[in-house]
């Protein structure tokens, strides 16, 4: 390449949109891959997919006033088709966003390439690559939050399956019910809040962590349940997948000081030792940024040249 064309190419900005049920971030990405800016706004997942388009049209239409864009990278909730750039299925918690084709309607607002990748697959890619699971092949993520998702990559590429379905690990069957409403922060909250005998609206996971950590009894038992359910859950998936690292994210797992030692000693309960002592346990480095980093890199991948 050039000087010329490097310098071209190193000015070059890309439109990440993270879409989650509650916040949709975003931001402005440069070439090298560092964030220039970043913002968010509410979802309002209950007005439902077109309302969800207009924000990600809005926002694009905000940066493309200020920069020129080479590219529009989108991470979103529910199972993606990531040819077609289309949600193949999403959960009730957004209606009317199954069908949404997100890619098709971007690329012709703005006439710039948009890719679109589910939000735990983003979330993988970008610590695989430059985040907890860097180095490591196969790698493993698993976020903890309300549900439970997964992300399988290998030789660089999210392994998605034939429907684009593939790790959806929150119905995993376990114990007479499934792993993220065994294992999920919603379920800690949930069971902790029952067993005060308060509103489950005066607890959150910050305050279980916060009281475990003063001794709370309650709060203390909840957490090694979860533990528990994670440990077996991870132990499970390692016997099918054998990765080389898990890497854990989720609002939780910000607590890694007092769930990492937690967990591993739940996965080492479950899994026979010459699988165990080639698994590693790592927690997720991008936090917030992940699912906008995750995007860029997916884009990057879908345009190598």
């Amino acid at each position: 390449m050039t000087k010329e064309g490097l310098l071209k190419y190193n000015m070059k900005k890309y439109v990440c949109i993270d879409i989650g049920g509650t916040a949709v971030k975003y931001g402005l990405i440069g070439a090298d891959g560092m964030i220039i800016s970043r913002g968010e706004t509410p979802t309002e997942a209950e007005k439902g997919g077109p309302s969800i388009l207009e924000k990600a049209v809005t926002i694009t239409d905000r940066f493309t006033q200020e920069h020129e864009i080479a590219g529009i990278c989108v991470s979103t909730a529910g199972i993606v088709d990531t040819k077609k750039g289309m949600i193949r299925h999403a959960a009730p918690l957004i209606p009317q966003y199954t069908g949404t084709r997100i890619k098709e309607t971007m690329e012709q607002r703005f006439s710039v390439p948009c890719e679109v990748e589910n939000d735990v697959n983003c979330a993988g890619l970008a610590e695989y690559l430059t985040g907890a699971g860097k180095d490591s092949d196969p790698m493993l993520m698993l976020t903890i939050g309300t549900g439970i998702g997964g992300c399988m990559v290998t030789g660089g590429h999210v392994f998605h399956g034939v429907s684009y379905s593939a790790c959806e690990v929150g119905y995993m069957h376990m114990r007479g019910s499934d792993f993220q409403t065994l294992g999920s922060a919603g379920s800690l909250v949930k069971k902790t809040a029952e067993r005060k005998q308060e509103p489950v609206e005066d607890w959150n996971g910050f305050r279980i962590f916060s009281e475990a950590k003063l001794g709370n009894s309650v709060c203390i038992e909840t957490i090694d349940e979860l533990t528990d359910v994670l440990g077996l859950g991870i132990a499970n998936l390692c016997y099918v997948l054998n990765p080389e690292t898990v890497v854990l994210g989720g609002g939780i797992m910000a607590q890694e000081d007092y769930l990492a030692d937690r967990i591993r000693t739940a996965l080492d309960t479950y899994l026979i030792d010459s699988i165990a002592t080639h698994v590693t346990i790592r927690f997720a480095k991008h936090r917030n940024d992940a699912g906008m980093l995750g995007a860029f890199y997916h884009f990057k991948g879908c345009h190598l040249s």
